[in-house]
């Protein structure tokens, strides 16, 4: 190893950086947890220590210059390298944790009942699930793998299919003192639960000249609106993913043999850096996997 060069004031460094990637000095401020007139400071002092001006100062705005510019940059992978190398000898489990985040609907009624296996083969890996219906930015909130429902385009990410997903109309066997519907016509007099999917395509697939239901609770959880269904409050129109442990335990029982595929479907979406994790990688074969025997098991 050679001897040790002379280095910079750090704090002087974090500060310049972030100044450089914001261009702005209260950003960077907020970034550091510092004051504007903290970053503004030790600019001023790196500055004098390298004897060369990294920001061109106009009022309140301010501009690194081009050599700033390749010098933040050339910090910027410095920092990242020292953050690795710090992460490498870390025992703590950060490095091994996968953070997951599904659509609720999807988490609480076919992830979570099959994570255990996951956890099982992979102990090593501390597993976070977040039930969230926002499509936060992946990248910003740490998030290694988004479960989305959608038509499958985000861009910048890395995107698999995992599969589609079926409508159909479901009821409680007591409902109405067990005098169920027998035809599609018979929903005319029946009172059918809303969500935030409409009722309309399947009117049409069922051949049913029948106005999109109005009035009543609108359900924007479809946990919400299976429970109501399975409370006997009426009939939901709903996805098979969502509804089938309550089918399969007799709280509810599938209404005609008439089914309209969703348009869209569900997507493993994880920001490139985190797929390239092996406790990522190791989550999404799994998870296709897991797929895989789901649909056999469905003839489908």
């Amino acid at each position: 190893m050679s001897g040790p060069h002379r280095l910079p004031n750090f704090s002087a460094l974090r500060a310049f950086e972030a100044a450089a990637r914001h261009q702005n000095f209260s950003r960077a401020a907020e970034e550091l947890h510092l004051t504007h007139g903290a970053i503004s400071h030790q600019v001023r002092a790196l500055e004098e220590e390298l004897g060369t001006p990294l920001f061109v100062r106009n009022g309140r705005h301010v501009k690194v210059t081009a050599d700033g510019l390749r010098f933040a940059r050339q910090l910027a992978k410095a920092f990242s390298d020292i953050a690795t190398a710090s992460d490498a000898l870390r025992p703590s489990s950060a490095s091994r944790r996968l953070t997951v985040s599904s659509i609720p609907s999807f988490a609480a009624r076919w992830l979570a009942p099959r994570l255990g296996q996951f956890i099982e083969q992979h102990p090593d890996v501390e597993v976070v699930l977040q039930a969230s219906g926002q499509l936060q930015d992946l990248v910003r909130d740490a998030v290694d793998v988004g479960i989305r429902f959608g038509r499958g385009h985000y861009p910048g990410m890395v995107v698999q299919r995992l599969m589609g997903d079926v409508y159909y109309p479901v009821v409680s066997p007591a409902y109405r003192g067990g005098r169920l519907p027998t035809t599609p016509a018979d929903l005319e007099q029946a009172c059918l639960l809303r969500s935030v999917e409409p009722w309309t395509p399947w009117f049409h697939a069922a051949g049913l000249a029948m106005a999109e239901p109005s009035g009543g609770v609108m359900f924007e959880d479809l946990s919400m609106l299976v429970r109501s269904a399975v409370d006997g409050n009426g009939v939901a129109l709903v996805r098979h993913v969502v509804a089938m442990q309550e089918i399969a335990s007799g709280q509810l029982v599938r209404l005609f043999d008439i089914a309209t595929p969703c348009p869209d479907e569900y997507y493993f979406v994880s920001p490139p850096a985190a797929a390239a994790k092996p406790q990522v990688q190791a989550f999404r074969a799994w998870l296709l996997a897991e797929i895989d025997k789901f649909r056999q098991q469905q003839g489908g």
